[in-house]
């Protein structure tokens, strides 16, 4: 077991050689493959789930659990899915945007397709496993739910990436499905409010997508993988960034007028220490090349780097926001 690399692996993408990934362990190379530092976004998804479930009063931790490991395995899935296509596909190819910020490891030569695919196969029937017993609980309703996630997951690289459908993918996931869907695979209760209330951090990883797409706007262009960048241009595509950054927080601001949250949602706007780099990467073209000064181990990832750092933040202080609404929310 190699600790040291499961802690890189959840903190980046590393960039190995062939000899340093013939020497990992099988942890590290699935940590890797499934780009294992993103996966925090669906945990938050999990846990904004749990809280809005205790908040109610409705919590089941056996439930939470089972939500949690199956919304987990269910991305990293997606993420080995997502590399296996655009490989077969001739994506990865002639360095390819996404083959210069990390290991893509059948285009690098360090796992065979088939080796990819059974790594998927085995994260797949996890996901699988976690989400059987929530809809045995659940009913109808549940599997629906586990059917769009499985809908998502096989789907989202070809077509709905190709055809400007992945970002909007990206926030009914995030939001509805893993939020309002965690919710109701606990508390067995739907409710349009908490739909409502995943949609700022939904937003985060949405922004993230954006930021990767604009990122690599001209090389999908030119493999025709019709983004929402690539079909509304750069520009145009920038400020729809900055208008869904505002966005989260103003629906933040209006779930505490309404009601929904208790005024100690609004420690959410700490996390606006994290905007103005937003602000300031959005704003402006992407350089064509390395700025000095700017981490090499970083570049070429520019608004989505940005973009990422934010969602972080953001998320983990929304969570701290949720902790201290349930806790402290009836003293108001």
């Amino acid at each position: 077991m190699n600790i040291q690399m499961w802690g890189k692996a959840l903190k980046g993408i590393p960039r190995l050689s062939k000899e340093e990934w013939s020497s990992l362990d099988v942890i590290s190379k699935w940590l890797i493959g499934t780009r294992a530092a993103v996966l925090i976004m669906t945990f938050i998804s999990a846990a904004i789930a749990g809280l809005l479930a205790a908040r109610a009063g409705l919590f089941d931790l056996g439930r939470w659990a089972l939500l949690t490991v199956g919304l987990v395995f269910a991305h990293a899935t997606n993420n080995l899915l997502n590399d296996y296509t655009d490989f077969k596909r001739g994506v990865d190819e002639d360095n390819y945007f996404r083959t210069q910020y990390g290991l893509q490891p059948v285009q690098d030569g360090l796992m065979t397709p088939r080796q990819l695919l059974t790594y998927a196969a085995v994260t797949g029937l996890i996901a699988l496993a976690a989400g059987i017993p929530l809809v045995i609980h659940g009913g109808t309703l549940a599997l629906l739910l586990l059917l769009a996630g499985a809908f998502f997951v096989f789907f989202y690289t070809y077509p709905l990436k190709y055809i400007g459908m992945g970002e909007l993918s990206v926030v009914l996931v995030w939001g509805p499905l893993m939020v309002g869907g965690g919710y109701y695979v606990i508390t067995g209760q739907w409710d349009w409010n908490v739909v409502l209330a995943s949609l700022p951090y939904a937003l985060g990883p949405t922004l993230v997508i954006f930021g990767k797409h604009i990122d690599k706007l001209k090389q999908d262009k030119a493999k025709g993988i019709h983004t929402l960048p690539v079909i509304v241009g750069d520009t145009a595509a920038r400020y729809m960034g900055l208008a869904i950054l505002a966005l989260q927080y103003l629906l933040v601001v209006y779930l505490v007028i309404r009601g929904f949250f208790s005024p100690y949602m609004l420690i959410v706007l700490l996390a606006q220490y994290a905007v103005p780099p937003v602000v300031r990467f959005f704003s402006h073209p992407k350089p064509e090349t390395r700025p000095k000064g700017y981490s090499k181990d970083t570049w070429p990832l520019w608004y989505v780097a940005v973009a990422f750092y934010h969602n972080r933040t953001f998320g983990l202080i929304f969570l701290v926001g949720l902790i201290l609404d349930l806790v402290l929310g009836k003293l108001l």
